[in-house]
């Protein structure tokens, strides 16, 4: 037997009891004629006691232990008399009486604490050693119990999971594929999905009603904080259900998974169209936990010598309260060049500071009375102590800037409480966006989304400029400014989806070879259905106040896309390609 007891259960009435405990080396102490040894497991970390006068080469061999050791002892539980409060184990320790050493450990090339001294790629390197440390591990225990918590939920709901094909066609929408080449097929590959979409829809054709699944999927794209190639979604379907039957379903599994895991109640999830949230924050997921909502000054800012905002199509600001005091000139400075990165894009940022003796300081004041001043400040609500920040230019370039600017102002404040949890729901999107250097629409969500009911008969008849103010019957799930989920009403129509299809540029040729297998099905008696997808790996980092995902993934990928643990990608041997039909076979000598 390896373990009676592992190494964070044991407890004062445990006192007395022989027990047996494996684990790992985490640090020595050799006091002289005492040697002290904490060794960890999963589950915590156990004091060892190995005693000079009662084994001396008990203490010796333990002496020469290295750090991440494999050991198993035996040994009686005993109260320690210096007592650790920060441990749950720390009331007692263990009094050695044999040790077998399992197995020998080079020096780990970082420590495995829960602060370590290891940098980021050092520790992807050696990934395997970064999961013992307990912060990574507690992470991986949260993941899993956040999908035992989801699929318990849906299949109380009534919820059927399904594996569907992780071998699937190519298609042009969307970002890059995944390619995998078919040996048996030559010149001729499968994709690894972007999404389970069409099989789930192919399910409710099916006619099984409520579909879920816990799935992989993959996409050949720039990586960032919250991106990697292959991410985990919680993927669903529903039929004879409307966007507001699919909306409550999903706030009662979102509910249900912050009240099991975090004991977080959530209150109803507020509904905000996508053009007042473009309008209030500049972003179609806003971060609704602190004000600084945009205000608009288009019409009162014009008509001065100030040429920048005349020329400009959009001028807005946000009010930051209470800092006109403590933001000095090199403040404001430092804050203008963080607008004008080529990440922002700004070309300046205008300032106005309501002092709290009652003057005003302005970039802008040679061209603007302090009583303009302070009219803009009566319709933005700033008081004494407050200051203006106000961006002008194209109104899409403009809102995203002054976006950028409100969670940066957000960031600096302290005002994102990472345990304050605002969910909500963004719906009413545009159904097609045009794109001037392709000279055709592209689908805002995918090509499966369906416009609005109002607006069917518009998509089949209207014109170009129609085309442009459909809105489509989806929606998002944003939580403290993250997408944490996006789906919608589909098109269950195959005149409806065909119609789709000519508008973003497929003749009718390319959308039978690409999708004909699904509108074939439209003609069998396909139901109304729609859906979502949660980001799993984006839901577990937002609920534990993180902006990563890496951390929530065992073996994630580093911003190229590899896996510097095991070099991949890496060259494949030259038969290998042969087969494939990739490289040309060698001459035969």
């Amino acid at each position: 037997m390896y373990r009676s007891h592992t190494c964070g259960e044991l407890r004062m009435d445990h006192v007395g009891q022989e027990v047996t405990l494996s684990g790992w080396v985490q640090a020595g102490r050799d006091l002289g004629g005492l040697t002290f040894v904490d060794l960890r497991d999963r589950y915590g970390i156990t004091q060892l006691v190995y005693n000079m006068d009662t084994n001396a080469e008990l203490c010796e061999r333990a002496r020469k232990l290295g750090r991440e050791f494999v050991v198993k002892i035996t040994g009686k539980v005993g109260e320690r008399s210096n007592k650790n409060p920060n441990r749950p184990t720390g009331d007692i320790e263990i009094i050695v009486e044999s040790m077998d050493i399992l197995n020998q450990s080079k020096v780990p090339p970082f420590t495995i604490e829960e602060e370590t001294d290891g940098g980021e790629e050092l520790r992807m390197k050696y990934r395997y050693l970064d999961l013992r440390r307990p912060s990574v591990q507690k992470n991986l225990f949260f993941r899993s119990q956040l999908a035992i918590e989801t699929r318990k939920h849906l299949a109380s709901e009534g919820f059927i999971e399904v594996e569907t094909p992780n071998l699937i066609k190519s298609t042009p929408e969307g970002a890059r594929d995944f390619v995998v080449p078919s040996r048996m097929n030559p010149n001729e590959f499968y994709a690894l999905p972007q999404s389970p979409q069409t099989f789930k829809q192919l399910l409710m054709v099916a006619g099984f009603d409520k579909y879920f699944q816990i799935v992989k999927c993959f996409r050949d794209e720039d990586l960032r904080a919250d991106r990697q190639p292959e991410f985990t979604q919680i993927d669903c379907e529903m039929a004879f259900v409307t966007r507001d039957q699919i909306l409550d379903t999903f706030e009662r599994l979102t509910k249900h998974l912050f009240k099991s895991m975090l004991d977080v109640e959530l209150q109803a999830f507020p509904k905000m169209s996508y053009d007042e949230a473009m309008n209030r924050y500049g972003s179609d997921k806003p971060d609704t936990r602190f004000g600084m909502e945009f205000c608009e000054l288009t019409d009162i800012a014009k008509g001065k010598d100030f040429a920048v905002f005349n020329n400009a199509e959009y001028i807005a600001g946000i009010c930051a309260k209470g800092i006109a005091d403590e933001y000095s000139n090199k403040d404001l400075k430092n804050l203008t060049e963080w607008m004008q990165r080529p990440q922002i894009g700004a070309k300046g940022l205008v300032y106005v500071k309501y002092n709290s003796d009652d003057s005003l300081k302005s970039t802008i004041g040679k061209f603007y009375s302090d009583d303009d001043l302070r009219t803009w400040g009566e319709r933005m609500g700033a008081e004494k102590g407050d200051i203006l920040f106000i961006v002008s230019g194209e109104k899409e370039k403009a809102q995203k800037q002054l976006n950028e600017l409100r969670l940066e102002m957000g960031r600096r404040l302290g005002l994102m409480d990472p345990k304050q949890f605002n969910p909500l729901w963004v719906v009413d999107f545009p159904l097609l966006e045009w794109d001037e250097d392709s000279n055709r629409f592209h689908a805002m969500h995918h090509p499966f989304t369906s416009p609005k009911k109002a607006d069917v008969d518009r998509m089949l008849t209207g014109d170009h400029e129609t085309m442009k103010s459909l809105r489509a019957d989806a929606y998002d799930l944003v939580i403290n400014g993250v997408e944490i989920g996006g789906g919608s009403v589909r098109i269950h129509d195959r005149a409806l989806q065909q119609r789709n299809f000519d508008l973003l540029g497929f003749t009718k040729e390319e959308a039978e070879a690409q999708f004909g297998f699904l509108m074939g099905a439209f003609e069998f008696g396909a139901p109304p259905h729609g859906g979502i997808a949660f980001g799993f790996d984006r839901l577990n980092a937002v609920m534990n106040g993180q902006n990563s995902i890496r951390d929530f993934i065992a073996f994630p990928k580093n911003t190229s896309g590899r896996d510097v643990m095991i070099d991949a990608p890496s060259p494949v041997d030259a038969e290998q390609l042969n087969e494939l039909y990739l490289a040309l076979k060698a001459k035969e000598e």
